[in-house]
């Protein structure tokens, strides 16, 4: 049996007929960039985020490029970033000149951990960028109340958590000055290219990070601040208009998938409990746990990734491989073990990190996509049982 990692051509087939006619609806048109479906998608937006503002853009790291632009970052400024994420994290920070200080993550959720924000803070110091980790909310009470603390911006990386809930029932892009989405295709909400969003409830903000979009320039050819080209593509906001009515649902989906593999596991004896982040002599798997599980919210955790830890993971991956299941190591190589940031890197004791190394040594993503079949997760099940016996 074959089973991938995403199937973006099953989730195709399932809303062809809309899609085509979406994109041929934008050729006949002959409106490419910004307009109509932009504009659509805008409003949207803020009825699903519940946010006041939805600024679409070009992707999800120029999304939180335009943001450290609307907040004034500066040369020589320091901004809080975890240091196990996707590049773009901490790389849109050093493009400003700015400084990415990183911190560690919590073993449980992979992410930001509160208590080592509040250890890197220094008078340079001016925001914070927690990211929702493969889909589940970042610890938002404490972060903002540092934040508060020391009067510092918050920049929510919500690049893989479009329509996660907080514990208090809010969205995630609300909890923060500004939010920052993805719509590269492998996301929950994914366009047919690269796509992002900035939302906001700030109305200097939100005019702000607008007039960032299109060069700084309001009107057309006047420009009292620099900004860039980061305006969303008629094409993608009209492949995202139609696939959002469907986000609730393949979230599901997903949860659902998550749940039968933890039952499998669980029922198996290769794992004890979600959340554990030591291996014992019972656990051959350690997995992940739904932190914010208030049965009210709708939307607590949407696993764009279903991330487990392992031992002796590449041997893990290439007996998977071996028998046809994709899967994927995300982020083996933390922020502060990057060639381009070992100057920062000389900053940190060797023992700085040790969630993040953890996780960046031990996990591995399985096959969670909405269309996935109960008879591939089995599969899977199976084939990780035949490994560790």
């Amino acid at each position: 049996m074959k089973v991938p990692l995403l199937d973006l051509k099953a989730q195709y087939q399932t809303i062809k007929k809309e899609l085509d006619e979406a994109l041929i609806k934008t050729a006949e048109s002959q409106y490419f960039i910004l307009g109509p479906e932009v504009e659509k998608l805008e409003k949207a937006m803020c009825e699903y985020l519940g946010c006041k503002y939805a600024i679409g853009v070009s992707s999800g790291t120029d999304a939180l490029l335009v943001a450290l632009m609307a907040i004034d970052i500066k040369p020589g400024d320091e901004i809080i970033v975890p240091t196990y994420s996707f590049f773009a994290t901490a790389g849109v920070v050093s493009r400003l000149n700015a400084v990415p200080v990183f911190a560690d993550i919590d073993p449980v959720t992979y992410n930001i951990n509160p208590t080592d924000i509040e250890k890197k803070i220094t008078d340079k110091t001016k925001a914070i960028i927690p990211v929702h980790l493969y889909g589940q909310s970042a610890e938002m009470d404490e972060i903002n109340a540092i934040a508060q603390k020391y009067h510092l911006k918050v920049i929510e990386d919500g690049a893989q958590a479009i329509g996660v809930q907080y514990k208090n029932g809010i969205n995630v892009g609300n909890l923060g000055d500004i939010g920052c989405f993805s719509f590269f295709p492998s996301k929950n909400l994914g366009c047919f290219g690269d796509g992002g969003l900035v939302t906001t409830n700030n109305d200097e903000l939100g005019a702000k990070l607008r007039i960032l979009r299109v060069h700084g320039g309001k009107p057309k050819y006047y420009h009292k601040i620099i900004g860039g080209n980061f305006r969303l593509d008629a094409i993608q906001a009209a492949i995202l208009n139609v696939k959002l009515p469907y986000l609730d649902s393949w979230s599901e989906k997903r949860r659902v998938n998550a749940n039968h593999y933890l039952k499998l596991f669980i029922s198996s004896g290769l794992a004890t409990e979600p959340g554990k982040i030591e291996f014992s002599e019972k656990d051959k798997v350690l997995l992940p746990k739904a932190v914010y599980s208030d049965s009210k919210l709708k939307n607590y955790h949407i696993y764009n990734q279903f991330v487990i830890r392992v031992q002796k993971r590449d041997e893990f991956r290439k007996y998977l491989s071996d028998n046809g299941i994709s899967t994927e190591i995300y982020y083996p190589v933390p922020f502060h073990k990057q060639e381009c940031f070992a100057k920062l890197a000389l900053n940190y004791s060797e023992s700085a990190f040790i969630n993040s190394e953890n996780a960046a040594n031990q996990s591995i993503a399985l096959p969670i996509y909405p269309e996935l079949a109960v008879e591939q997760i089995e599969y899977v099940h199976s084939k990780i049982s035949e490994f560790h016996s």
